[in-house]
């Protein structure tokens, strides 16, 4: 018989070698595989369906948590401690009707600050050195002149819990007209960065407050937006840099309407709403009758608490007098009271009012600031 050709022979020895290869690759990689499924389903398939489970939860609607209820027996007592009316057995049931404090509205939502807390704010801009205490000195030395007030607060009414804040003017009026003729200046987000960082800084809120100029508060709300739904920042606004007439600012005092504050109320309150966020305080600023008008008109919402702030300086008796006359008889919700470190001490006066001096008016202010 013929001898088969030598590449045949040298062809199926490589064939077989090749297989050979293969099923010990094939082998090896089946044996791995199992002894990885023993040991897994030893020692990890426990934590992976655990694992799996804890995904699943997450991966369900998380239900919405619990609304804050709002305790209003409690309301309603500190609202006639701050009312601040003399107790007697002999009051007619006539007076108390006719007296215009504690207010009659709205019932804030769950997680209000007022009544339950005091506010004592220092009040400026960092820019300027003129326009309050924030841009008097620097930051930890501001904080902590800001703590011994808070402190002194909290020894005058032991009560009532004191939150300090940054009311920082966000939107400020201007002698000149701008590029668009508005009379105004926003600051830019870095400023405002700031003050929000200091009120972190000591547990406390913000307050950014605007000063519309000729512009309008339509559309002034909208550039705070994004912080106005954090939940520590509110709002203030300044009637008095309010320019209906088209008069530069600083040269007449201007007017907010009801109008005009309804409609800060309305934004602030939607804000809330559609941020689930505890109510938010709304200041307004007022030292002359008619700074505000159609007081009567403006509607507290559960959603936005509203404080009228005595803001003239002078004289103790003056400052009371302007308290007296402008904001007690209108009343809106709560009262504020604003104390300035120089303006307060021009002659003749010779003192600034202490808080013992303020938990006598009537109603008692809940929100005290510095400038």
């Amino acid at each position: 018989m013929p001898r088969p050709p030598r590449k045949n022979f040298f062809s199926f020895g490589l064939t077989a070698i090749i297989g050979l290869v293969v099923f010990l690759a094939v082998f090896a990689f089946g044996w791995s595989k199992l002894a990885r499924l023993e040991y897994k389903s030893d020692e990890v398939l426990a934590k992976e369906k655990s694992l799996a489970q804890a995904n699943k939860a997450l991966a369900l609607p998380k239900p919405k948590p619990e609304p804050i209820k709002l305790d209003q027996v409690a309301y309603d007592l500190k609202m006639k401690e701050l009312a601040n009316y003399p107790v007697s057995t002999t009051t007619s049931s006539t007076t108390v009707r006719t007296r215009l404090w504690p207010v009659k509205a709205a019932y804030p939502n769950g997680g209000a600050l007022l009544p339950f807390n005091r506010i004592v704010a220092y009040y400026g801009n960092f820019y300027s050195k003129n326009m309050g205490i924030l841009g008097q000195l620097p930051p930890n030395q501001m904080l902590a002149k800001l703590d011994q007030e808070v402190k002194k607060w909290q020894v005058a009414d032991p009560t009532t819990p004191v939150i300090p804040a940054i009311h920082y003017i966000a939107v400020t009026a201007q002698g000149s007209a701008g590029a668009d003729g508005k009379y105004r200046l926003r600051m830019p987000k870095e400023q405002i960065d700031i003050a929000i960082k200091l009120a972190d800084q000591i547990h406390g809120i913000v307050f950014l407050d605007i000063q519309v100029g000729l512009s309008t508060l339509q559309s002034e709300l909208p550039a705070l937006a994004p912080y106005l739904r954090l939940p520590q920042v509110h709002l203030g606004i300044d009637p008095e840099f309010s320019m209906k007439t088209g008069a530069r600012p600083g040269t007449v005092i201007g007017t907010f309407s009801a109008t005009d504050i309804n409609f800060a109320v309305n934004y602030l309150a939607k804000i809330v709403r559609d941020n689930n966020l505890p109510p938010k305080i709304l200041v307004v600023h007022r030292f002359t009758q008619p700074m505000v008008t159609q007081a009567k008109l403006i509607k507290p919402l559960p959603e936005v608490q509203i404080v009228i702030d005595m803001d003239g300086w002078g004289p103790p008796a003056q400052k009371i007098g302007t308290y007296n006359n402008f904001i007690v008889p209108e009343p809106v919700q709560f009262t504020g009271f604003k104390l300035f470190y120089k303006n307060d001490l021009r002659s003749p006066s010779t003192r600034l009012l202490t808080p013992a001096d303020l938990l006598k008016l009537k109603p008692r202010p809940i929100y005290i600031q510095y400038q």
